[in-house]
């Protein structure tokens, strides 16, 4: 059995060339296991899977395979950023320095929570030396983000934080909420509405997740600049050097995020509708617009892209790799997945993988695969 044989799920005919577009995927030989999931109005229409969730190619990737999804993680942690805004307990414009007083040395005592969000902050890895197993230190590397001085301007121009992203987005959460992102998603989301959605994996999930298949090479980030360098080229810009066990219970909300597809298209269905799933009024009206208004757009100084950001999302204006919609927003993460939702038509949608392609956010896997969802509404 190859993945192109064993592509299995659901798939009306009106969206055949959805089906056919996951399958080439397989065909092509660009694919290990894979899933789709499309969501309208917050119901999932087609959910397809298919392929190996191991890379000894023994096990099917199944219905309840967990993948790790890398930077669509800050998804979710920007959703839960936007819980605390929809309950009036913090405001996107509040200066992190009033929630996590010791953040303000350095220079950073004016950037707000969504300069931080929208990746403004200048802080976007680690000045070293360090070890690749200190980002489990929660503490230590929000101590490391206090003493930092910016790389530029704070918010003058974007620069993609990678993973201190989930350090940031996390302490403002924990200061104001009292709890990790990771438990307030399970709590307040995941468990309510039964998403398979995680940040910090227990032990007992661990026996079905997907092995990853790594990509050949590095991103082709252009120049070597020093945000670059510290984002991505430092023997510590990815955290490292502990067992899996470890590396999976840990909560980095920036990238270490365990989901399956569906979980993910309702998951970004609440922005798509306004803040509602399954009539639960998850965000309040207007905050969703809020999460994905533009803060900033213009050449990346990370990233090889001119970005456009929202409070803690990639929006799809400019970039074109979630749909034709202008108001789209959502997150990819490194090697291919990603999660979108489209608030104009109702629609969201996800695509997971454990074979990963040298891509940040602009896989062509997951975009065909949109594309001919969009063409099918």
């Amino acid at each position: 059995m190859n993945g192109q044989d064993s592509v299995r799920g659901v798939c009306p005919p009106r969206f055949a060339a959805v089906r056919e577009a996951f399958a080439a995927n397989f065909a092509e030989n660009r694919e290990l296991g894979a899933r789709f999931a499309l969501a309208i109005d917050g119901a999932i229409v087609v959910d397809l899977m298919g392929g190996w969730s191991d890379r000894a190619m023994t096990r099917p990737f199944a219905e309840d395979t967990l993948t790790q999804v890398f930077s669509t993680t800050k998804a979710m942690a920007s959703l839960m950023v936007a819980r605390l805004v929809g309950q009036g307990r913090l405001s996107y414009q509040t200066p992190v320095a009033e929630v996590w007083p010791a953040f303000g040395a350095a220079g950073k005592a004016g950037l707000t929570v969504e300069q931080v969000l929208s990746h403004q902050a200048g802080l976007c890895g680690l000045e070293g030396p360090m070890s690749p197993a200190d980002w489990y230190d929660w503490d230590g590397v929000c101590a490391r983000l206090e003493a930092m001085t910016p790389l530029w301007a704070p918010g003058t121009a974007s620069g993609y934080h990678p993973v201190t992203f989930g350090y940031l987005a996390g302490e403002i959460f924990r200061r104001v909420d009292g709890r990790t992102i990771g438990t307030a998603l399970r709590e307040d989301i995941a468990a309510p509405h039964e998403l398979d959605l995680w940040i910090g994996l227990p032990d007992a999930e661990h026996g079905r997740v997907a092995q990853v298949r790594r990509p050949p090479a590095m991103p082709d980030l252009g120049a070597l600049t020093e945000p670059r360098r510290l984002a991505f080229f430092t023997r510590w810009a990815y955290p490292g050097g502990v067992d899996e066990a470890t590396a999976r219970r840990a909560e980095i909300p920036s990238a270490n995020g365990q989901a399956t597809a569906p979980a993910l298209a309702r998951m970004m269905a609440i922005l798509a509708l306004h803040g509602e799933l399954d009539g639960d009024a998850v965000l309040p009206p207007g905050v969703a617009a809020q999460a994905g208004r533009h803060r900033i757009a213009g050449r990346d100084l990370v990233l090889p892209y001119e970005m456009s950001w929202g409070a803690g999302f990639i929006r799809n204006e400019g970039l074109w790799i979630y749909g034709p919609g202008r108001q789209s927003f959502g997150h990819s993460g490194w090697g291919g997945s990603c999660a979108f939702a489209d608030p104009e038509r109702g629609v969201s949608g996800a695509y997971v993988m454990n074979r990963q392609s040298a891509e940040l956010i602009a896989d062509t896997r997951s975009r065909r695969l949109i594309e001919a969802a969009y063409a099918a509404l």
